[in-house]
């Protein structure tokens, strides 16, 4: 099985401001205060705590990681004596490091491919993190500075590991979106506590099923297909010749775009509104910009290479990925999988490679989930 591509980024200087009643640690002034009265680092410490809890509660587990990480202060330092492979990015840093640094850092760990980036801090890296990768990178946050107003955090290094812990054991963890909030610096003297929203990121939360999709404690599939339809359709790009595949799933999706359904088979709505019933492998390679809508097999979980051989090598390496795919599946057929991981086998492994990952799956309306793919 492929290692989860986790990156770590630790900004050292998080949190030293606030038991010396500095109410922050942003910006060298306040830094330089902080030490001055006897302030001290704690991001490391908290770094340190969220390793140990991933190695001891799941050692086995953990081995499946390959971590990537910048130079020491920023990552290094808490990796390297451990026995997990780590990749360090290197960039010069020289201490004391500026936000600049934990910016282009997570660029960088971003720009590598990792699955999730795992950042220590507080608000302000926070801020800076969502500045680096935006929205589409899933991120988590292992709390270790003052100000904690942004929803991106853990509630403790050992929660964030827990978390981690269930994405590498194939438990439902949802892909939700949460603001980065922090102090206003420009804000009036009488509004000197106020909060605002700096952007948005996809982080990893422990879940269940969906509420709305709810009926005595199990999922109705009818309606969590009903739920992934109007997701679909909400977010359906334009301009894209749109390939939806096999399934059930996949044939509500097509009635709902008023497309052909073919329920074993490949049906394709192109961008100037013509359609393709039952497309062939050279149908699909003749586009010119596919958008796909798949599922997997159930039970197997075969997302590519069993039962839609249509989707062949050259045509998947037509899409951009991931942002030219969309998974969809209810809760109940990613919970046929028993954690087991979707699997691909397209005929090409440096595809399958390119391919595997962590990967969103659309399991309701705005409801996705983080989900392993492996080869």
């Amino acid at each position: 099985m492929r290692h989860l591509k986790v990156g770590l980024i630790l900004n050292p200087v998080a949190g030293i401001g606030g038991p010396v009643a500095l109410k922050g640690s942003d910006g060298p002034q306040r830094q330089t205060a902080a030490i001055a009265r006897g302030g001290r680092y704690r991001a490391q410490h908290r770094c340190e705590d969220f390793l140990n809890h991933l190695e001891r509660a799941a050692s086995g587990i953990s081995a499946q990681i390959h971590w990537h990480t910048l130079a020491a202060p920023m990552g290094a330092q808490c990796l390297t004596d451990r026995s997990w492979p780590v990749n360090i990015v290197e960039r010069p840093l020289v201490p004391p490091t500026q936000g600049q640094d934990t910016l282009l850092g997570a660029r960088e760990l971003a720009n590598v491919g990792v699955d999730i980036l795992v950042f220590v801090g507080g608000d302000g890296t926070a801020r800076l993190i969502c500045q680096g990768v935006g929205q589409q990178q899933p991120v988590l946050g292992v709390p270790a500075g003052v100000k904690m107003h942004s929803g991106v955090f853990a509630v403790s290094p050992r929660a964030a590991a827990q978390v981690l812990i269930q994405i590498l054991q194939g438990e439902w963890v949802a892909r939700v979106v949460r603001e980065v909030r922090d102090f206003d610096a420009h804000a009036p003297q009488d509004e000197a506590f106020a909060v605002r929203t700096y952007g948005e990121l996809s982080v990893p939360e422990a879940a269940g099923y969906m509420q709305q999709t709810k009926i005595g404690g199990k999922e109705s599939e009818p309606l969590a297909v009903q739920d992934i339809c109007a997701e679909v359709l909400e977010h359906l790009p334009a301009g894209k010749d749109i390939v939806v595949g096999p399934g059930s799933t996949c044939a509500a999706i097509k009635q709902a775009l008023s497309m052909p359904v073919t329920l074993r088979g490949c049906d394709v709505r192109l961008a100037d509104g013509a359609l393709i019933e039952d497309a062939t492998a050279s149908m699909l390679e003749g586009l010119t910009s596919p958008y796909l809508i798949v599922s997997f097999t159930r039970a197997q979980g075969f997302l590519f290479g069993r039962g839609n051989q249509q989707l062949s090598i050259k045509f998947l390496r037509l899409l951009s990925w991931p942002d030219d795919v969309l998974i969809v599946s209810t809760l109940t057929k990613l919970d046929s999988l028993a954690q087991r991981p979707l699997l691909i086998d397209s005929g090409d492994s440096d595809l399958d490679d390119q391919f595997a990952g962590l990967v969103q799956v659309c399991s309701g309306y705005d409801a996705y989930m983080l989900y392993r793919l492996s080869v």
